[in-house]
């Protein structure tokens, strides 16, 4: 005879039974990276954070040896025993350069076998970063506002005399009074630039195509000032919606592209555009303002890149490498990118070396 109740205990233990979570599950849903190798170095399996991480899918990673996927052997590791190393440099398939704190762990039931988490520092780094700018920003903001309206309106007064100068002028004068009207347009429109610093009004973003976008960028830079450079694209057709504002993220894009043609000179090359989605990269400003950033694009050139010592200013108004150059270009685009929501970062990565910004955007329906 069955005992009260015994139909719903078999119920019971039935339902666990059903919701007990496999550990493969367990392992794809992880968002640290994680590497499965066999005993003699190869990958034998791969979660959804390693292929982002490695921007190979997981069918491309599987069968390929650990020093290939992050530029370690691991041979000096024990196969029995769990190993970390700290701030260890990294080399990705692609060329990249990252630092991360590689851990390394037995699997019990297969001899030989390893399990390898990487956990990044790009993420924090990049938000901190960001945070140490935007003080310099607010700044530059001030700054802007109060040259441009101290010496904007006498430029005016400058420009008019000269031209009366010129009328009466003999042919050596004159060329002098073009002289001074040509170097007070070219004040005036460094000061136009500045400007662009004082405007605080919030940004009102849209869902909007990227590639969309980057395909108006790339047409407008090959019929100007990058006529004479090649613009391959590389994109990742399945990427969502970004949530930006079009004219800025024009602005953007076209400053990044004209900047990455100058920094080659007339040598000239190729100017690579790139997109991605990327897991795990957020901006925090605190424990409650927190925005995810997944949407990667970057423009990347061949030229020689930022002097080393220069590399962590990119970004702070008047800041420059170039003779004829305000150091203002840059300084919008990062005050752009901030005013709706994204990030933009300097880098020199691969082998050989390239120069990579890298805009980072938040997706429609993303969560905060």
């Amino acid at each position: 005879m069955a005992l009260p109740g015994s139909g719903l205990i078999r119920f019971g233990r039935a339902a666990a039974r059903a919701s007990v979570v496999a550990p493969a599950e367990v392992l794809f849903a992880l968002p640290t990276p994680v590497l499965v190798i066999d005993a003699v170095g190869l990958v034998t399996d791969a979660n959804v954070a390693a292929e982002s991480l490695l921007n190979l899918g997981r069918s491309a990673v599987i069968g390929r040896s650990i020093a290939e996927v992050i530029g370690h052997p691991l041979d000096a590791v024990s196969n029995d025993a769990p190993f970390t190393a700290y701030d260890l440099d990294i080399s990705l398939p692609d060329g990249r350069e990252k630092q991360a704190d590689v851990m390394v762990a037995p699997l019990p039931d297969r001899p030989g076998w390893r399990a390898v988490t990487i956990h990044g520092r790009a993420p924090s780094h990049l938000a901190s970063r960001r945070l140490e700018r935007e003080g310099g920003m607010k700044s530059a903001v001030g700054a802007a506002a109060m040259l441009a309206h101290e010496i904007k309106n006498p430029l005016s007064g400058i420009r008019g005399a000269a031209q009366l100068l010129e009328a009466t002028a003999d042919a050596d004068s004159a060329d002098l009074t073009r002289l001074i009207r040509d170097e007070v347009d070219r004040i005036a429109a460094l000061i136009d630039r500045m400007e662009g610093f004082t405007d605080t009004r919030p940004v009102t973003v849209e869902p909007q195509n990227i590639h969309a976008i980057l395909g108006h960028v790339r047409d407008v830079a090959s019929r100007g000032f990058a006529r004479d450079v090649v613009i391959r694209e590389l994109y990742d057709p399945s990427l969502p919606a970004v949530l930006g504002h079009r004219d800025s993220l024009i602005q953007v894009f076209l400053n990044l592209i004209k900047n990455a043609v100058e920094a080659m000179g007339e040598a000239g090359g190729v100017v690579t555009l790139t997109t991605a989605y990327r897991h795990g990269v957020a901006l925090a400003k605190g424990s409650r303002d927190r925005r995810v950033l997944p949407i990667e694009v970057c423009v990347i050139d061949e030229g020689p890149g930022a002097p080393a010592d220069l590399a962590q200013h990119m970004f702070d108004p008047f800041v420059t490498t170039k003779r004829s150059g305000g150091g203002l270009g840059l300084a919008l685009v990062d005050k752009l990118m901030t005013d709706q929501g994204g990030m933009v970062e300097y880098a020199r990565e691969g082998r050989p070396p390239r120069t990579v910004f890298r805009v980072l955007l938040p997706r429609v329906g993303g969560k905060k």
